[in-house]
């Protein structure tokens, strides 16, 4: 009980300094410069929340503090029961109170004429929320979690409660209220007043659904199109992902190290630049085009910009990420089971298909899933490959940026890709309903992996090694174009480029940084730097959730997730700047909404990594270490943690290097404070500059992969305790084991 009231009591103690020393309103020059402290408590723009409802007329924010006092009260009730109901109310009227009146009241006044009619005219508004109402909201989502916890919910775990309700209270605001506030904007007029006419028509739209390429037609519809090249993505990537695993776990190739790195290319670099690199090799003008018309008099087409085109981008980029979901499945597969099978005079063969695949369905499902939704929402390749052949992603940035000017249409296609992405996921949500994938226990596990049979063998390199021998055509064209001086009509040598973009002088003893890409650049390690770890620390806590506690709703919960992974990154960069320009929340122009968008559209993936990895973790384990008086949070640390390194790694790289290469969101949300890297090099690809932007390309492929190593270190290698042979060679690792007694 002492360590419930400790913890309850340091809540209310935050939440009561954000009403009393805390400005309750946004800062504009930024909370963290404290310039605010000169003027403060006594001026508006910086006065905590008391001082707001005593000296300017604020009473809704005194609504908030009686709540606060309400849960204060609540802490000296003696009855368990009572003290939880009364925390529950108290944090949940809190929640829903900040959020109304954030919602209700604007800059000048009411913003529901309800509210007005209601409660009278007010004097004045208020601006967005700062420091001490989000302080404060945080607060009451705790309250809220600690007065469950009170009352038996999980078991009393406080942890697991308020991990969950922080977690739905995030997503609310991060992915739904964003896109409620696009979809709200899309059925109103430019007064703002209800007009659902365009919507309609808009669904209605024969260019979305024709199916005129199956009647003998021109071509189908856009819905179409995209379903069909996802499928194919999906299906190619999730393939070649697995051919790379098992490669790099079941064989003796020779160049493993080389095949890591060569998978991990491809999604650390800006998406428009493998399009351009394919176009100089492909396109009519390419290397290998112009050489065959030369050799072979092969008349240069078109058949790069399409479908096609899409599809080879979209599998090279998307590859690696099914490989880093893969390769911690196929290591997690149990060599005594394969064993088991041999010892029962089963083949190499029939054990692969009948033993070690179906351990590797949630990896392969997630894969998929993966696949579907990255091709759906992938925007660079489409726009530099697409020709005339648009999918929903690129319709939907032309329906907002273009001559169209239709945020109607852009909802409605945005609608459509959800429905696609529903689809799949209730799919993969069917195909692995009622199975157990558990391999990795807390029994001991010796055994050696079975060698592939010829044929797979066969297969898998003969799908590897010209992968690998593409993959290094299309890096080494990306390379030189960045000493070229002019790509294509002056192929004279020269670090021009280089040294326009990031040139160092020494001036007055100090180092100055004066090439034109400087400031972009650590613009953009700080943002990604601070929110790889908050990815992957959100999406595996998450996984942990949705794989191994029971709650009403999970199933909605884990769907809402991957939601913010489904919609394309323009339409995420449009309903932040929708949902964030005005009150009651106001973050464009800041590193918060950078932040915000990575963490929360690049979660997803650390997700599903997670639920993939911790599907073959026996329960078991959990169960243990809860048995020995340890608590959720030390089950964590301690037990799964040290079991799930591949998805920690997997979801720091990813998050990271999407941080660093997405375009579609950023282009939206950036500033010229701060100027995200993919943003600059748009702007010099749309001046000409192509020399520059490949340039800084390549030196942003330099830094993450040093970045991509360190995190390697970081987290280490997973250890189990087997012996891992492959085809001869034996290799024994102990699982590490805590020093620390346990009562």
């Amino acid at each position: 009980m002492d360590h419930r009231n400790r913890r309850l009591e340091i809540t209310l103690a935050l939440g009561i300094l954000a009403f009393l020393i805390v400005p309750w309103y946004r800062i504009e020059g930024g909370f963290l410069g404290f310039g605010w402290f000169s003027g403060f408590p006594g001026e508006a723009s910086v006065a905590p929340g008391v001082v707001q409802v005593a000296s300017y007329g604020r009473w809704w924010i005194g609504i908030a503090a009686f709540l606060m006092l309400l849960a204060v009260a609540g802490r000296f009730v003696k009855d368990p029961m009572r003290r939880g109901s009364l925390l529950a109310w108290a944090g949940a009227l809190g929640v829903l109170f900040l959020a109304a009146q954030g919602l209700a009241v604007g800059f000048t006044g009411w913003n529901w004429s309800v509210s007005e009619s209601l409660f009278g005219p007010l004097a004045d508004g208020q601006p967005s929320m700062g420091a001490g109402g989000v302080i404060s909201a945080f607060t009451f989502v705790l309250i809220f979690s600690f007065g469950l916890a009170e009352r038996g919910a999980m078991k009393g775990d406080a942890f697991v409660v308020a991990s969950i309700a922080l977690l739905v209270f995030l997503v609310a605001i991060f992915v739904f209220y964003p896109v409620g506030s696009m979809l709200v904007g899309s059925m109103q007029d430019f007064d703002g007043s209800f007009n659902p006419t365009s919507f309609f028509r808009n669904i209605q739209d024969s260019s979305v659904w024709s199916l005129g390429c199956v009647a003998g037609g021109e071509r189908c519809g856009v819905a179409w199109r995209t379903l069909w090249l996802a499928i194919l993505t999906a299906t190619g990537s999730t393939a070649m992902g697995l051919a790379f695993a098992l490669v790099a776990t079941r064989t003796n190739f020779p160049f493993k190290k080389g095949l890591r790195l060569l998978t991990i290319l491809p999604i650390i670099t800006p998406p428009f630049v493998i399009g351009l690199a394919l176009t100089l090799l492909f396109g009519r003008a390419g290397v290998i085009t112009e050489t065959l018309s030369q050799l072979f008099g092969v008349e240069p087409g078109r058949w790069l910009y399409g479908l096609p085109g899409i599809w080879i981008a979209q599998v090279l980029s998307f590859t690696p990420i099914s490989f880093l979901v893969l390769i911690g499945v196929v290591e997690g597969v149990s060599p005594s089971m394969e064993e088991a099978s041999q010892t029962l005079r089963a083949g190499r063969w029939r054990t692969f298909w009948r033993v070690s695949l179906p351990l590797m369905k949630p990896g392969l499902a997630n894969a998929f899933l993966i696949g579907f939704i990255e091709s759906m929402a992938d925007f660079g390749n489409p726009l530099v490959l697409g020709g005339s052949h648009g999918v929903l992603s690129t319709e939907i940035f032309f329906a907002v940026v273009g001559s169209q000017n239709d945020p109607s249409r852009a909802a409605v296609l945005a609608i459509i890709l959800l429905c696609f992405t529903l689809s799949a996921f209730l799919a993969q949500r069917y195909w692995l309903a009622g199975k157990n994938f558990a391999t990795v226990t807390g029994k001991g596990d010796s055994g050696a992996y079975i060698a592939l049979p010829k044929p797979l063998s066969i297969g898998v390199h003969a799908m590897v090694i010209p992968w690998m021998i593409f993959t290094v055509v299309v890096y080494g064209m990306i390379l030189v174009g960045g000493f070229v001086k002019t790509w294509g009509l002056d192929n004279s040598l020269t670090f021009e480029h280089y040294e326009r973009a990031f040139s160092v002088t020494i001036r007055n003893g100090a180092i100055a940084w004066t090439g034109v890409a400087w400031n972009s650049f650590w613009t953009t390690m700080e943002i990604a730097l601070i929110s790889a770890p908050l990815t992957a620390a959100v999406g595996l806590l998450t996984a942990y959730l949705i794989v191994r506690q029971k709650f009403a709703g999970r199933n909605i919960f884990e769907f809402a997730l991957m939601m913010s992974f489904a919609i394309p990154g323009t339409v995420i960069g449009i309903s932040y700047i929708m949902a964030f320009n005005l009150p009651p929340l106001e973050m464009t122009g800041t590193a918060l909404i950078l932040i915000a968008c990575f963490v929360f559209r690049n979660m997803p993936v650390g997700v599903r990594g997670g639920i993939a990895a911790m599907s073959q973790l026996d329960k078991s384990l959990d169960e243990a270490s809860l048995t020995l008086r340890a608590n959720s949070f030390r089950t964590i640390r301690k037990v799964i943690l040290p079991l799930l390194r591949p998805a920690i790694n997997a979801a720091l790289v990813y998050s990271f290097v999407r941080a660093i290469t997405s375009i579609s969101a950023v282009i939206f949300l950036v500033s010229a404070q701060y100027n995200m890297a993919t943003s600059y090099i748009v702007g010099l690809v749309e001046n000409g500059e192509y020399g520059v932007a490949i340039a800084y390309s390549s030196m942003l492929i330099v830094v993450m992969i040093a970045v991509i190593a360190g995190f390697q270190l970081l987290v280490g290698e997973r250890r189990l305790r087997r012996e891992n042979r492959v085809a001869g060679i034996t290799a024994i690792a102990p699982i590490p084991i805590s020093k620390e007694k346990t009562a």
